[in-house]
């Protein structure tokens, strides 16, 4: 370690204290923590995308080419670590409160440089930068769900604004997301937002399922709301397993039944077409196996141009109990060798997982505290909000447990963890973030059921932060 006398002379601002230390880290002068690691990697990032801007910014020849006081890196820094305040303190709290910060409107004029495309690499090099856990060494279970939020109220804008209802008496605007969740790993992938009014589940996971990069052996998880054929196809096609629920009706369709079993595991062929006429059929020896589909449902494996096209559907169902009496559906690709029944019903239970991420990333990391009006601003900081919940989880789940004489299994305090890893990025947590996470534990309590609470929350308004 340098002298102390060397450590003062360069204490001038905390930016360059921090800037001296990351040196002496670097050349080995002290070993990096792991939390360390994770926020260097987490900015070199940003230093690699500031070195090619041509897929992050909306005008190559013109977006970020002047020096600025709000260049490349510093906003994405600045709309990664937002809080919930105003734009002002916002800026204030970045540019630790220098009389010389730069202007809000200099903010929106940098700001609308920015690709949202931008985000999305920084998420997925991000991931790719620590290795996702693999459920039997070999899987990824990424559960598939939809959230809301609320953005800034506007009457005018027809695609994303609610009429007053029980929620709120003045009507409300609101996005809709589908985001992708690896639940061994606890961090999510990838996210699509759509304006409110115009909301396809069934589109958004098929275009996820199109773009998914993480390779491995992929296991799609979702509940009923995204059992389609259009869905299933996409799955096939892209090579990625799936377990979906779907209703007894939709069950009942698929294979032509009047009433379902109590215990089912079955494997059945469809062949899907456009046309009702049988004379086009090219099977007809398997005309029980012929499914139609109206023009107005979407499938993109069938030529709309032939009507007489057809594609053969694969798919297996099964049926489990999930608690006495009840049971439930779950549509898969996954073969009988590989997944028994109750394998798939454990599978298909680690799907709450995303629920309770939604928990956390909506109230611990601040998702709902949006600071823009217009949609493309508002995907900004949900992305961003993402990049720092996975920030946050890579961290916690490397903090080791001890394991005592106790009742129970423990395990992390993930809510108030994640406070710490949020001030740690900002550069206010005590230095040694994992000793302190790790005071912080819960008992892991195991086949706890509790009635879902329907609450209606009425939509709130922050006026004073939106730009």
């Amino acid at each position: 370690m340098r002298p102390l006398s060397l450590l003062i002379f360069f204490k001038v601002t905390r930016a360059a204290l921090e800037l001296e230390l990351y040196f002496i880290l670097i050349q080995g002068g002290l070993p990096m923590t792991f939390p360390e690691t994770v926020k260097t990697t987490l900015w070199d990032i940003i230093d690699e995308m500031s070195r090619s801007l041509s897929s992050f910014v909306k005008n190559l020849d013109k977006d970020f080419i002047r020096k600025r006081k709000l260049d490349f890196k510093k906003m994405m820094h600045l709309i990664i670590s937002m809080e919930s305040g105003s734009l002002n303190h916002e800026l204030l709290k970045f540019f630790e409160y220098d009389s010389s910060i730069p202007t809000n409107s200099a903010f929106y004029q940098q700001r609308s440089k920015l690709s949202v495309s931008a985000f999305r690499h920084f998420l997925k090099e991000f991931n790719l930068k620590f290795p996702l856990e693999k459920f039997r060494g070999k899987y990824y279970l990424i559960a598939c769900d939809g959230s809301e939020f609320n953005i800034a109220r506007n009457p005018d804008d027809p695609d994303t604004f609610h009429e007053p209802n029980g929620k709120s008496v003045s009507g409300f605007n609101m996005v809709h997301t589908i985001s992708l969740y690896e639940v061994c790993s606890k961090r999510y992938l990838d996210l699509e937002v759509q304006l409110g009014r115009l909301k396809n589940e069934f589109q958004a996971i098929c275009n996820l399922m199109d773009r998914y990069a993480y390779g491995g052996s992929p296991i799609f998880i979702a509940d009923r709301g995204f059992s389609s054929y259009n869905v299933f196809a996409h799955a096939i096609e892209n090579n990625v397993d799936f377990l979906i629920r779907a209703k007894d009706l939709n069950v009942q369709r698929f294979l032509g039944a009047e009433a379902l079993p109590d215990k089912l595991d079955t494997t059945i062929e469809l062949i899907l077409t456009r046309t009702q006429s049988k004379k086009k059929h090219k099977h007809p020896e398997k005309e029980s196996q012929y499914r139609y589909i109206c023009k107005n449902i979407a499938f993109d494996y069938l030529n709309p141009a032939d009507i007489s096209d057809e594609y053969l559907l694969k798919l297996r169902i099964v049926r489990v109990e999930v608690s006495d009496g009840v049971f439930e559906n779950i549509i898969t690709t996954l073969s009988e060798e590989d997944f028994t029944p109750d394998d798939i019903k454990y599978c298909y239970n680690l799907r709450w997982g995303i629920e309770t991420s939604f928990r956390d990333l909506k109230h611990t990391i601040g998702a709902t505290n949006l600071h823009s009006k217009k949609t493309e601003y508002v995907a900004f900081e949900l992305w961003s909000r993402l990049i720092l919940y996975n920030f946050c989880s890579i961290i916690i789940l490397h903090v080791p447990v001890k394991s005592r004489n106790r009742k129970h299994e423990y395990q992390v305090n993930f809510s108030l963890a994640m406070k710490i890893c949020f001030d740690f990025l900002r550069g206010v947590a005590p230095p040694n973030v994992e000793s302190l996470i790790s005071k912080y534990i819960l008992p892991i309590r195991p086949d706890r059921n509790y009635a879902r609470q329907h609450r209606v929350q009425k939509p709130a308004s922050f006026s004073y932060r939106f730009v």
